[in-house]
């Protein structure tokens, strides 16, 4: 179903069956699955492949030879029916890769709304970005990765299957990224280590001088008390009853399969 008011250029191949969103803008030489949908707003704006059952939301911008739902590349993959679900307001670049997920996992790759992924940028099988995140140029995200809100990924970052980063989390370029990264983390390095808490990204998103010293000094008991991971935990509780800013980084432990970075 294509609503009257989208702008398909005559290059462009829309297969029968795709649902296409009211102003919707799809511009020359793309081609769009039958098991795709599209929200109203979305633009794609030359040579943009949408494949597989896919879910695009209102008001992204879709730049030229981006591929999203196309096969992942897990070779236990034998053609199943998966998905990829993404948000709103998305700005995703040129030659963008999102893949669909795998029937090993939920068979879900999920990018939520208002992200800026960079030119070059892949989210692979299974992966799930939140809200307000940043993939820069060539930032690389292997399979079954969940990339918290506002998380940012450095250009030329590749970030190791089933990691967790946390959110508000900043990670320079050029890192490789092998363990999790908990909320509120500076990362950097092959392979990364933390470097502080961002809080140039915390103040700019409003947290108060009492929350960041209550993560300042959740970080200190992670990373410099020396003491061991069961009694900085138990600390940390402590301090996210006073501060609910630190609830997320005490949480975290609980998520993490790969270790934190150290």
């Amino acid at each position: 179903m294509i609503d009257s008011t989208a702008v398909i250029h005559p290059s462009s191949i829309v297969e029968e069956g795709t649902i296409i969103g009211a102003g919707v803008q799809i511009g020359p030489f793309c081609t769009v699955g039958a098991n795709v949908s599209i929200g109203e707003g979305t633009v794609l704006k030359s040579h943009v492949v949408v494949n597989g059952h896919t879910s695009i939301g209102k008001d992204n911008t879709i730049y030229q030879f981006a591929s999203i739902g196309e096969a992942n590349q897990d070779l236990k993959y034998a053609g199943e029916p998966t998905w990829v679900e993404i948000g709103n307001r998305n700005r995703i670049r040129e030659s963008v890769t999102i893949h669909r997920g795998t029937s090993q996992a939920e068979g879900l790759t999920k990018v939520g709304s208002d992200n800026l992924l960079m030119v070059n940028a892949h989210v692979a099988h299974d992966c799930v970005v939140g809200n307000y995140c940043i993939l820069a140029n060539n930032a690389t995200l292997a399979g079954h990765v969940s990339v918290d809100d506002h998380a940012i990924i450095g250009g030329m970052t590749a970030v190791h299957q089933f990691c967790v980063i946390g959110a508000h989390v900043m990670v320079g370029g050029c890192s490789g990224v092998a363990q999790d990264v908990p909320p509120y983390v500076i990362a950097q390095g092959n392979h990364a280590t933390p470097f502080g808490v961002n809080l140039v990204g915390l103040k700019r998103r409003g947290f108060s001088k009492e929350a960041l010293h209550a993560i300042t000094a959740a970080y200190k008991l992670l990373y410099r008390s020396g003491k061991t991971l069961d009694e900085a935990k138990s600390e940390i509780a402590e301090i996210a009853k006073a501060h609910p800013e630190v609830q997320p980084f005490y949480d975290f432990f609980a998520r993490s399969t790969r270790g934190l970075i150290r």
